[in-house]
């Protein structure tokens, strides 16, 4: 499959939907009034979907794998968070388990992506633009 925009990288497609999910339990009950918990959470799982589509535009595949990378780590941040919402009750278990593993799909999607471009560099190919990928901006050509 050719990648020709970010909305084509199944990772950031799942991050989506991780992001929706996020979004439809922490704007109800007690969750929408802990501020705190409720924008950091959703901060985070915005940030998932957002680092991919920011690194899609860098200039080489190692630093597209960078910003992947910070997506893991916000998927992570995520899953941390959805402990402290089932601990306060604000969330069932099985909220819990069902947000868990979206987020656990998502990191391992964007995991592999990381591996698939690491797999295609070579030493000249660090600074090349995603050329592998066939990542034209169908706008821009």
């Amino acid at each position: 499959m050719t990648i020709r925009r970010f909305e084509d990288i199944e990772g950031w497609q799942l991050a989506r939907e991780l992001t929706r999910q996020v979004y439809a339990v922490a704007t109800r009950g007690g969750f929408a009034k802990d501020f705190g918990l409720r924008d950091q959470i959703t901060r985070a799982s915005g940030s998932v979907m957002h680092n991919i589509a920011e690194g899609f535009d860098g200039g080489s595949n190692a630093e597209f794998a960078k910003f992947l990378r910070y997506s893991q780590r916000s998927c992570s941040e995520v899953q941390s968070q959805l402990y402290v919402a089932v601990d306060q009750s604000y969330i069932a278990k099985e909220e819990f388990d069902s947000l868990y593993q979206q987020a656990a799909r998502t990191h391992a999607k964007i995991g592999g992506f990381i591996r698939y471009l690491h797999n295609t560099l070579t030493p000249a190919s660090h600074s090349t633009k995603k050329k592998e990928l066939g990542t034209k901006n169908p706008k821009h050509p």
